[in-house]
């Protein structure tokens, strides 16, 4: 087999000769395990760095629109925001009643002593929670009601809580000034630190790092010129400020917590002369916690004392101390919120279901596996492909036959139509998004509680931390909740690595399908989670390599391809052909390949901020949430656009920071979402960016045909065959392997 040669452009009448099948393998032969710099997650690709932080930190602060008639119903990404909101509030609650850390319930006596042995006689199952209550044990089963009639939905107006006053930012802006920094950050720098930012930023100015884009460099500067002789590298409050910026970078690249080891190593990078003071100033401070993974927690003296020596001091001989982690409170307490809730599910279940009739009648022996086990579980993993979303499907069909309300949810609004088309049955799919929120599924109970018996979570990769606790905090007690997805794609554009730990830590049941992925894309994609890029059959055209010699050409070509070639001979059209690049800058970037797949399929002069009517776009409403839609109109309440068949209205001010073109996404961005056909390019610069969970992502989101634009020559076969690492560091592996719930 051959390739599509160099330069060669279709002609009208070489239907056939215009997208060769090629052989994989050809392309990119011998694959080898020399390291190419790749991130197993994509967490630190280059795409990475806008789709967790250009992309996603302007979408948090949306400001309300002129229009004032739905003021009365919150949107759904002002719930969401409230919603994550009141999980924070209810974690700082947590903190703010402990005096010190409790060290496995030593220094609990009398009626706290009790409670600390009601709580773990539940957990381990030894006695039921109703037993200490006088009150009944809740109903374990809802009947699940008559689908709902969908109606169709009013323009939803983007918003957000409510920005500074003009009197703080004019004051933060006269600091500025005298500080030399850009009058441009008055605006978010008022709304990070509140109604004081200008007396904050006076007393503090390295405190303008928590201003997102804002770098240690600018912020040095800033201090400098406000402090004048009375700043060093060493004063406590930048080392203070550098600790947390370090922190909130790395959430950034999907950790939730740093050895304490790198973050001296930074720190001294930046000038600190004495890291290890640096760090237990911080923990001192409150700025970082700090934990030694596999002891119990320290107190604050000895917490100190770790952070500044980083190994314990009494040690058995020949032993290597426990790693010492530092870590934000908000992603520290929300991981542990996570798994005790985990554990609460786990506990909490009817254990003796009988649902042996539904699986009997499953349409596969794996969708019968699963059904058997989630009968007796709180909480089940479930892997595989594609095809394999059949099974909780079949799952969620089966739980709502024996009258239970059940509901499966997807990280995208693709995902949720995915599902209703399997299930044939629109009211028990919804986004996870929506769910929470409550614009989607059956509501909320009387205890505020998500109303359903059964939770089913597809995409469980994309789950971030924050997120994961929210839905599990929002369960009741007896719910079953099932986490299913691909273990080999990307994970979350937020911090954490939900599905992974639980899987890594064995916390509950797992079912592994054995429904393959059908075709020559699901053979080459399964090849590719495995490290091997191999050679496959492809007679219809499925698999097409197009190589390429430079990024200009990359960009020629895969304009040919998603205007000429793809339409004419696979019969999918341009409005269904999804391109997929490595990162948003350079050559062959999304930006560069957006720019000229607008000129070819909607020139035109770009006049609603840079839009125009049809142009194809991705509205990002909330960080890490990529949602397609395309451009309808603009006016003076904002860009209108038609997302999926939802109205939405993008106010003026919101426009530059949450809307991209989207003939082109990063491989974050498509996670989640499949279409007919997909053009993945790998310009010659991109290798750098490649991993095996990155190609695995991106070869498999074309349903009928997959094109790759190939310039990155043997970079490609060493990605896939370089072993995936654990590459965040999170603690809530280690969080759950210490419950008594997980399993080994």
């Amino acid at each position: 087999m051959t390739a599509l040669p160099r330069g060669e452009t279709p002609g009208p009448s070489a239907a056939g000769d215009d997208t060769v099948v090629a052989d994989t393998a050809a392309a990119a032969p011998d694959p080898s395990t020399e390291d190419v710099g790749g991130d197993a997650s994509g967490a630190t690709d280059p795409e990475a760095e806008e789709t967790d932080g250009t992309d996603t930190a302007g979408a948090a602060d949306t400001a309300d629109p002129a229009d004032g008639e739905a003021a009365a119903a919150l949107s759904e990404a002002e719930a969401e925001l409230a919603a994550q909101r009141e999980l924070r509030e209810r974690i700082e609650k947590r903190k703010a009643e402990k005096d010190g850390p409790i060290a496995a319930g030593a220094k609990l006596s009398g009626p706290a002593a009790d409670l600390l042995a009601a709580v773990r006689a539940v957990e381990s199952g030894e006695k039921p929670g109703a037993a200490f209550f006088d009150a009944p044990a809740p109903a374990p089963r809802r009947v699940a009601p008559a689908p709902a009639p969908v109606r169709p939905r009013a323009s939803e107006p983007v918003r957000a809580p409510q920005g500074a006053s003009a009197e703080a930012v004019a004051a933060v802006s006269a600091v500025l000034a005298e500080g030399g920094a850009p009058e441009v950050l008055a605006g978010p720098a008022a709304q990070t630190l509140g109604a004081q930012a200008a007396d904050v930023l006076r007393e503090d100015p390295w405190q303008l790092l928590a201003v997102a884009g804002v770098r240690p460099e600018q912020a040095d500067g800033f201090a400098r010129a406000l402090l004048g002789a009375a700043c060093g590298p060493d004063d406590e409050r930048r080392t203070a400020a550098l600790v947390g910026w370090l922190l909130e970078r790395a959430a950034l690249q999907g950790h939730t917590a740093l050895d304490a080891s790198a973050v001296r190593a930074a720190l001294a990078e930046r000038a600190v002369t004495d890291p290890a003071a640096a760090v237990q100033h911080a923990v001192a401070e409150g700025v970082v916690l700090v934990f030694q993974e596999g002891l119990d927690e320290p107190d604050d003296e000895g917490a100190e004392e770790l952070a500044e020596s980083g190994e314990q001091a009494e040690g058995h001989a020949g032993q290597e101390p426990p790693q010492v982690l530092l870590g934000l409170d908000r992603y520290a307490l929300a991981e542990e919120s996570l798994a005790d809730g985990l554990a609460r599910l786990v506990n909490a279940c009817e254990k003796d279901a009988d649902w042996s009739e539904p699986a009997a009648a499953a349409g596969s022996p794996s969708a019968a596996e699963l059904i058997r086990t989630v009968a007796v579980g709180g909480l089940v993993a479930h892997t595989g492909g594609e095809a394999a979303r059949a099974e909780p499907a079949a799952l969620i069909t089966a739980a709502r036959s024996l009258g239970l309300q059940a509901v499966g949810a997807t990280h995208s609004v693709d995902g949720r139509r995915r599902l209703a088309e399997a299930l044939h049955d629109p009211s028990a799919a919804v986004s996870l998004a929506g769910l929470l929120s409550g614009a989607e599924g059956p509501g909320r109970d009387e205890d505020g509680a998500i109303a359903v018996d059964l939770l089913v979570v597809l995409d469980a990769p994309q789950l971030d931390v924050e997120t994961a606790a929210m839905v599990v905090e929002s369960l009741a007690d007896g719910t079953r909740l099932v986490l299913s997805g691909d273990p080999g794609v990307l994970g979350s554009a937020g911090a954490g690595r939900v599905f992974a730990d639980v899987l890594a830590a064995r916390a509950c049941p797992q079912v592994v399908s054995r429904t393959p992925d059908p075709g020559p894309i699901g053979e080459l994609v399964s090849g590719i989670g495995i490290g091997e890029l191999n050679q496959v059959e492809a007679p219809g055209k499925e698999v097409v390599i197009v190589p390429v010699h430079d990024a200009g050409e990359a960009v020629h070509r895969t304009v040919q391809l998603v205007a000429d070639s793809v339409p004419r001979a696979i019969g999918v059209p341009s409005a269904d052909t999804q391109v997929i690049t490595v990162g948003h800058g350079g050559p062959a970037g999304t930006r560069a390949l957006n720019a000229a797949l607008k000129q070819r399929l909607n020139a035109g002069p770009g006049r609603f901020g840079g839009f125009d009517p049809g142009d194809r776009v991705v509205h990002i409403p909330t960080p890490g949430r990529t949602v397609p839609g395309a451009v309808v109109s603009a006016d003076a309440e904002g860009l209108h656009l038609d997302c999926a068949g939802t109205p939405v209205v993008v106010p003026q001010e919101r426009v530059e920071s949450s809307v991209r073109h989207g003939w082109a996404l990063s491989a974050h961005q498509a996670a989640g979402m499949r279409w007919p056909a997909v053009v993945v390019v790998l310009p010659g610069d991109a290798a750098q960016g490649l991993s095996r969970a990155w190609v695995y992502t991106a070869f498999s989101r074309g349903e009928r045909h997959l094109s790759v634009v190939h310039g990155v020559d043997q970079a490609l076969p060493r990605a896939v065959a370089q072993s995936p690492t654990q590459d965040r560091t999170t603690r809530l592996r280690a969080l759950l392997e210490a419950l008594p719930t997980a399993t080994v």
